[in-house]
């Protein structure tokens, strides 16, 4: 079992990614192969709607992380995005890279988010956590992801990664969550090799809300 953690922080080394390595370390401790996964700190362009994902199965364009993450992503069980908060929200190079990452993933034959496990981790010096949480959950259930908890909403507070390494709870809550994701792997792994079938797919629909 295998669970990637993309930092979508500008800093490769910050808060947010204090945050994820906590998740990584109880993940590995759980035996569950945790890998980050940096988004980097130049700019990504976002989604312009131009669809041909359809044919590629791939984002058109080639210039950043986008394509290089839904390669790995086929081969993950779990993710963990994590953010800082940039004006009481996600920032804007990880909601880009989300946009086109999602948007291009479900059109790939690999599928490589569905019924796949999910969480976000948001870091903060003081507030906007609960928005860019929202904000960001909002993809996973988009695509079908289970969504994993933990004891608190999965966030951290602190300037720097010293600030966030003393936040008590903060760290607890990103262990608990780890320790949550490797029991739904685990769970998933033991349902699938006892014979309960993935649920029954049907045709997608798709309505404009007018016909």
């Amino acid at each position: 079992m295998k669970v990637i953690l993309v930092n979508g922080s500008p800093h490769e080394k910050g808060c947010t990614y204090t945050a994820l390595d906590e998740v990584a370390k109880t993940l590995r401790e759980e035996g569950v192969e945790a890998v980050h996964f940096w988004i980097g700190n130049q700019a990504v362009r976002g989604c312009i709607g131009c669809c041909r994902c359809d044919d590629l199965h791939r984002c058109v364009f080639d210039d950043d992380k986008v394509n290089e993450f839904l390669k790995l992503a086929g081969d993950c069980d779990g993710f963990v995005f994590g953010s800082p908060v940039h004006w009481a929200a996600a920032g804007g190079a990880i909601t880009s890279f989300m946009d086109r990452a999602f948007y291009a993933g479900q059109r790939r034959e690999d599928m490589p988010f569905y019924l796949k496990s999910a969480a976000a981790v948001v870091s903060a010096r003081r507030a906007g956590t609960t928005a860019t949480y929202d904000q960001l959950n909002k993809y996973f259930g988009l695509m079908q992801m289970p969504i994993i908890s933990s004891q608190y909403w999965n966030m951290v507070h602190g300037r720097c990664p010293d600030d966030v390494r003393q936040d008590a709870e903060g760290m607890q809550t990103m262990r608990t969550l780890a320790r949550n994701m490797a029991f739904f792997l685990k769970c998933k792994e033991t349902a699938l090799q006892n014979g309960v079938s993935l649920p029954k797919r049907e045709e997608q629909i798709y309505t404009n809300f007018i016909r």
